[in-house]
């Protein structure tokens, strides 16, 4: 199993980092952690540098924060980006948050990073990892407008939008919302499981208790239950999924 999307470099984990993820070894293959935010790059450094071979990274700026980032402070993440591109697998997560951010001036500087965001994965030959809460049309539209194509779109949460994400050959990360969402349960169904991955968006979405990478387990019973596979071919064909997507073939 492979948790496809998680942030260990979040404060929750300071106290135990290193027991959470040594704990994660003995039951993952891999886990991908995302930094969101320039001040969390070096940590996010310091950890995978760290778990080898085990941890690797996704980096960018979470759209949530359009309004405290200034340009220059773009630039800078970008160049340090750039700088460690051999130890990232991939770009995000970036897109678009309609959810927290509401006026109209920083939506429009959203999809201007976002952009960013495409055209240095491009650059850097590099996957894109999507967040798209309560924009997931706009952030379609975007991606095919500016021709991506390795993209993940993670906690995606619009059904009616499934037909457009397959047509693309995009994929789906699924986390713990499924044992409380009937809209990613329709995901689950909609989807192929050759197009889905696990993940648990950790430390986040732990519904009242604490949430690690762990948690993909969970996650992948649920997708077989759902779409009535056998467990183990789940966590099978979902490792695949993200060993092939984020470049992890020397495992």
């Amino acid at each position: 199993m492979i948790d496809a999307h998680c942030h260990l470099e979040q404060k929750d984990y300071n106290p135990d980092r290193d027991e959470v993820i040594l704990n994660c070894k003995k039951e993952l293959k891999a886990v991908v952690t995302c930094c969101a935010h320039l001040r969390d790059f070096k940590k996010s450094l310091e950890i995978i540098k760290k778990y080898k071979n085990f941890v690797f990274l996704t980096a960018g700026f979470h759209p949530e924060y359009i309004s405290e980032v200034p340009e220059n402070e773009v630039n800078k993440y970008f160049e340090e980006l750039k700088k460690n591109k051999k130890l990232l697998v991939g770009i995000g997560e970036c897109g678009l948050d309609y959810h927290w951010v509401k006026e109209e001036k920083w939506r429009e500087k959203q999809k201007e990073l976002f952009v960013k965001h495409i055209n240095l994965a491009k650059e850097l030959n590099l996957p894109l990892v999507i967040h798209s809460r309560n924009a997931e049309k706009e952030c379609l539209d975007i991606l095919r407008e500016q021709k991506a194509e390795r993209v993940l779109l993670h906690y995606f949460s619009d059904k009616d939008l499934i037909p457009e994400v397959i047509e693309a050959n995009y994929f789906v990360s699924v986390n713990t919302s499924v044992f409380r969402s009937k809209t990613t349960k329709k995901i689950i169904k909609r989807m192929p499981i050759e197009k889905l991955m696990t993940e648990t968006d950790a430390p986040w979405l732990g519904f009242g208790k604490r949430n690690t990478p762990l948690s993909v387990r969970m996650v992948a019973e649920k997708i077989a239950k759902i779409k009535d596979l056998n467990f183990e071919d789940v966590d099978k064909i979902t490792t695949e999924n993200a060993v092939k997507f984020f470049g992890l073939e020397n495992l």
